[in-house]
């Protein structure tokens, strides 16, 4: 949001705030985007740490049309951004729409569980658990079994 103090600074300003402010819903994705493509470890990391604060910018509906395809997508990285991935989507429920909408977090999280590293695909079955454990009846028969069937 921008801060009340701003429009009271010189006007040749206002049109680039007009600008930012009809442009702000497309801001947080390109962010995302842009930090998790990032050399740095440091800039990744923090990335997906925030991304409740980025799914809440988005809205639900563009959570999970954008930022859930692009997470699924995004799985060759670092263990450590891995592993902070599965952990921030086990409590991702509320910012897809509710349990209604559950079943969108489990392609990323299949993903994940397929990862060498043992402590990622802990933390993504974990994930996996927990979300399951929200799911209504038909939801798990439908999106969750085929995630687990073996």
């Amino acid at each position: 949001m921008i801060p009340f103090g701003v429009f009271s600074a010189e006007k040749k300003l206002w049109p680039n705030i007009i600008m930012a402010m009809i442009d702000e819903p497309l801001y947080p994705i390109a962010v995302l985007i842009d930090e998790l493509k990032n050399e740095d470890i440091q800039l990744r990391l923090n990335s997906i740490r925030k991304l409740s604060t980025i799914a809440r910018a988005l809205g639900e509906e563009r959570t999970r049309k954008e930022m859930i395809p692009f997470l699924s997508e995004n799985n060759d990285d670092e263990d450590e951004v891995l592993l902070a991935m599965a952990e921030e989507l086990g409590v991702f429920i509320p910012y897809v729409g509710g349990v209604e909408h559950a079943h969108v977090l489990l392609p990323p999280l299949e993903t994940l569980c397929t990862v060498e590293e043992t402590c990622v695909r802990d933390k993504a079955v974990e994930s996996l658990c927990r979300i399951g454990a929200q799911m209504k009846e038909s939801d798990i028969v439908d999106w969750f079994a085929p995630v687990v069937k073996v």
